[in-house]
């Protein structure tokens, strides 16, 4: 059986282990979207990770979804993300920026926008804005002619981020943003070619997909999904038959990675894991908050044909985590409570364990 601490080649990158530093969102960056030394001193503390993917990050001012979190499309930000990557790759690491549009989950009050949807339908439940929580507004409808533009704002920011040093880009497309909202059959409601029937309920992330892959190159992008997931009020119907088809149209562009989440039944994600032909990436533990993953976890999936195992809430407590795996060390839990509060506490403040001389 594979094991989570044998190395493994993905693309042109040699991980030294199996383990994934998943993507979370931290809310610490500082005005303007800019990564600040104490994301640096965070990411570059998890660099023992086979490969790191960072918080969302977002492609355009109209793809923020929350306070705080940083971008990839000014000069500005991309010069404040060189210092994060750097640390990492100075403690041996690799890291993936995660490209994340929050489409209709956002707010004006934090981008000053009316947020954009394939349809006008709201997400259900509160969105974060700068003054606290506050009930999803109505996205407006994007024109059929706008769609490819915002398809094109993950392969610029893509751009941006290999000028930042970054290993590569993962696309979210999963937990109810723009990317699922396209895959929804209750938040798209379209009619035009991104609407409706599968085949164009995929157009979209396909597009996005293809059009970042011809930025960077495949070896250099992911995709995270969501598949059955129901994040912000997002439906999906025949979630076999409409994953199916996304990794089928994915799998000539020569991907680094796909990225599962938990979210469906493992009969359901076992036949898309032999559907994709690819590297896969799983995110073993659902729902969202239930516990921190495991070792168990981990080798459950990898007997399952996952070639890597992404980790959140374990890493974010842990920054030896791999060490703690290896070693059969107890983990420190997560203190929820800091997870958005902004500062160091909750951030860099979690202890390695003390390993003795």
């Amino acid at each position: 059986m594979t094991s989570l601490f044998t190395s493994y080649q993905l693309g042109g990158l040699t991980l030294p282990n199996r383990m994934v530093m998943a993507p979370m969102t931290r809310a610490r960056a500082a005005a303007g979207g800019l990564a600040t030394p104490s994301m640096a001193t965070y990411y570059a503390q998890r660099a023992t990770a086979g490969l790191i993917v960072s918080e969302g990050v977002q492609p355009s001012l109209i793809g923020q979804s929350n306070p705080g979190t940083p971008g990839l499309f000014t000069d500005e930000q991309v010069e404040a993300w060189r210092p994060v990557t750097a640390a990492v790759h100075a403690n041996g690491g690799r890291i993936f920026a995660q490209l994340m549009h929050g489409g209709r989950v956002s707010h004006p009050d934090t981008t000053g926008l009316q947020p954009v949807g394939p349809s006008a339908v709201p997400a259900v439940g509160d969105v974060f804005t700068p003054t606290g929580p506050q009930p999803a507004p109505m996205p407006r409808a994007l024109s059929t002619t706008e769609v490819p533009e915002h398809a094109r704002s993950y392969a610029r920011a893509a751009q941006r981020a290999v000028e930042a040093d970054f290993d590569g880009v993962e696309l979210h497309g999963a937990n109810g943003y723009l990317i699922s909202q396209f895959l929804s059959s209750n938040a798209n409601l379209r009619t035009d070619r991104y609407g409706g029937p599968i085949a164009n309920r995929i157009r979209f992330v396909v597009e996005a997909v293809a059009a970042t892959v011809e930025a960077v190159g495949g070896e250099r992008t992911g995709i995270r999904l969501s598949p059955g997931g129901t994040f912000w009020g997002v439906e999906e119907s025949e979630v076999h038959d409409l994953y199916t088809a996304l990794l089928t149209e994915l799998a000539p562009l020569g991907l680094a990675y796909v990225h599962l989440e938990a979210t469906a039944e493992e009969a359901t994600l076992v036949a898309l894991r032999r559907a994709w032909p690819g590297t896969l990436v799983m995110n073993p533990v659902f729902p969202m908050g239930a516990k921190q993953t495991g070792r168990d976890d981990a080798d459950h999936w990898l007997g399952l044909g996952a070639d890597l195992i992404s980790f959140g809430r374990a890493f974010l407590a842990n920054p030896d985590l791999v060490e703690r795996l290896r070693g059969g060390l107890p983990l420190t839990p997560v203190d929820e409570a800091t997870y958005f509060q902004g500062g160091d506490t909750g951030f860099l403040t979690y202890p390695a364990h003390q390993y003795a001389a």
